[in-house]
């Protein structure tokens, strides 16, 4: 399960560019998973996220066993500069396996004999084994040499879905939703100039099915606009969406947030959502009118191409988040 949906969400991504992109920019996500204290009396061997500087700047920093520990026992402490992207440190660890959390209730993430935690020093608690296995994946991947976060959307998106959204959930779907007259693909090119025609033609044909998708499924046909400063959808629509962000998971939601955040669009989050849409497809919608400007001026090398490799990245691992952290 986890191979079949990290091959399908990373196939888009086969780009030349990708490593380029990972290591210029941070992947960015409209919410960023917090980090607690580091402070605790929790025994057991771990990974976690540390506020605090030490000494070393961003290097890694080992804690040995306490004094009234009744086994031997260590914790290792990341800088903060792990959740904005920076490398941190060397690779520490020799193995990287996965187990049932010790309640039964979902997966965790094993480096060597500690076990992966959140920034706030809670256990990396994941609610599939693909999705256990997809995020160790992502830590088995890491050289020797350093850390590098920027390569591992899926643990980002699993500390915002475990740590921000429970949180914060409420103004996530306030935020959406103000966004949502707004909504990419609610805005439409005048179809009555030269310079616009083409463009209009384009969202005309590759648009207006996803519009009617929406008017199925909500019973409200959305309305297309040409201002920049959007238009007013129906109350029912609204209602409509509203009530479906209110009933997503945590998961769901912080990857519905990702998505809508890099494509400027919750309707398309909610087509990848709702299976209407692939992950190309997505991206082609996205990228409509500049396509069409690339095309006709031609590709900025080292600007347009990044920028293609960076929305692949950023809807590729959402969707594939999506997809591995659904019990089936």
């Amino acid at each position: 399960m986890a191979s079949a949906v990290m091959k399908k969400a990373l196939n888009p991504i086969k780009d030349s560019l990708i490593l380029r992109v990972l290591s210029s920019r941070n992947l960015r996500f409209s919410s960023v998973a917090t980090a607690g204290n580091p402070e605790s009396d929790d025994t057991s061997s771990s990974f976690t996220f540390n506020e605090k500087k030490n000494d070393k700047g961003d290097s890694i920093y080992i804690k040995g066993p306490s004094s009234n520990s009744q086994r031997e026992t260590t914790s290792v402490t990341m800088p903060m500069s792990f959740m904005t992207g920076s490398i941190v440190g060397k690779r520490f660890y020799q193995q990287v396996s996965t187990r049932e959390a010790d309640d039964g209730n979902g997966w965790t993430v094993m480096l060597d004999y500690r076990t992966l935690k959140t920034p706030s020093k809670r256990p990396l608690k994941l609610p599939t084994l693909s999705l256990a296995k997809a995020i160790a994946a992502e830590w088995e991947y890491q050289q020797t040499d350093g850390i590098r976060p920027f390569t591992m959307p899926l643990m980002k998106l699993a500390c915002t879905a475990l740590e921000r959204v429970p949180l914060t959930r409420m103004k996530i779907i306030d935020y959406l939703m103000k966004k949502f007259n707004q909504d990419l693909v609610f805005c439409r090119a005048p179809g009555d100039s030269d310079l616009t025609i083409g463009v209009f033609e384009r969202q005309v044909e590759k648009i207006d099915p996803l519009l009617q998708w929406v008017e199925s499924e909500f019973g409200f046909m959305p309305v297309v606009y040409s201002s920049f400063f959007g238009g007013k959808q129906e109350d029912g629509l609204v209602n409509a969406v509203q009530n479906l962000l209110k009933k997503t998971d945590d998961c769901e939601l912080a990857a519905m947030d990702a998505i809508a955040s890099a494509a400027h669009s919750l309707v398309i989050a909610i087509g990848i959502f709702r299976g209407k849409l692939q992950i190309e497809e997505a991206i082609e919608l996205i990228r409509l009118e500049e396509d069409l400007q690339v095309d006709k001026w031609g590709l900025v090398e080292g600007g347009h191409d990044i920028d293609i490799a960076d929305l692949k990245v950023q809807i590729s691992s959402a969707a594939a988040f999506l997809g591995l952290s659904r019990r089936y």
